[in-house]
């Protein structure tokens, strides 16, 4: 593959008292993955020097950059967006919640998502954070942010969202996310429903699939038995698919969450 279709991917670091820098490290020890993209990871590239010692990758070289444009892009080398987010790496702790680790989660988040909106990056990867140590470093500022999706939603101005998941040709999108079961069941909505099968179909079309078709999950035990185990489907569920089949959306539902293993 030509230079010129290597894409540059931009790897957020994570939650440096987490597994983040170590996957990291692992993953961009493999020199395959040069063929196919331009790896960056954005973070604190002393957390990446000392995650090569954990995972036993000592032989690859951290090259600490200050802007995306003095990557290396080799492999064998592992270019790191510095942003200097731990002040002294032997005195923090892993594997503990702090406001350092949540503080250094969010800003490489941030970073990046600023790296693809000035068109340096043409993907973003994000590592695991954990949203407890995030929240408590944006306390001070009166921020909140329930996840990822709920970041990049903020900080490229968008509206509608929703998080999918994806293997193969499988993909999954939810309409709650980051909140109790009890609050889960009160956001399906009508409303909702809709629009989560709206950009469901959207995105699947945006990746190519000309004509997606779409199941929609029931919410009770046996979709609610027309009622008999709970009205969400007839008030909610079933509305939101009438709709989007009136849009031409091709929808099957609601699909009952557990099914009878008699025959």
């Amino acid at each position: 593959m030509s230079e010129a279709y290597r894409p540059i991917v931009a790897i957020t670091m994570g939650d440096p008292a987490g597994n983040g820098p170590e996957i990291t490290v692992k993953a961009l020890a493999d020199a395959a993955l040069y063929g196919r993209c331009r790896p960056i990871v954005v973070g604190d590239a002393k957390m990446i020097e000392q995650a090569k010692g954990f995972v036993g990758h000592p032989e690859v070289t951290v090259n600490p950059v200050s802007s995306v444009a003095d990557a290396a892009f080799g492999s064998g080398t592992i270019d790191v967006y510095h942003l200097d987010l731990v002040s002294d790496v032997s005195a923090f702790k892993l594997g503990e919640v702090s406001v350092e680790g949540g503080n250094a989660a969010f800003q490489s988040v941030k970073r990046t998502i600023e790296l693809a909106l000035a068109g340096e990056v043409d993907a973003t990867v994000t590592n695991a954070l954990s949203k407890e140590a995030m929240n408590l470093a944006l306390a001070r500022d009166r921020m909140h942010f329930d996840g990822h999706t709920e970041i990049y939603a903020t900080y490229t101005g968008t509206k509608k969202y929703a998080m999918m998941l994806a293997h193969h040709d499988f993909r999954v999108v939810h309409v709650s996310t980051h909140c109790s079961l009890r609050e889960a069941c009160n956001r399906v909505k009508r409303e909702r429903v809709l629009e989560v099968i709206e950009l469901g179909a959207a995105a699947c079309r945006d990746l190519g699939i000309e004509n997606p078709k779409v199941a929609v999950a029931g919410l009770n035990p046996h979709a609610g038995e027309h009622g008999l185990f709970g009205s969400e489907e007839i008030d909610e569920i079933i509305p939101a698919i009438e709709a989007a089949r009136a849009e031409g959306i091709e929808v099957e539902g609601p699909i009952p969450p557990t099914r009878s293993s008699r025959r």
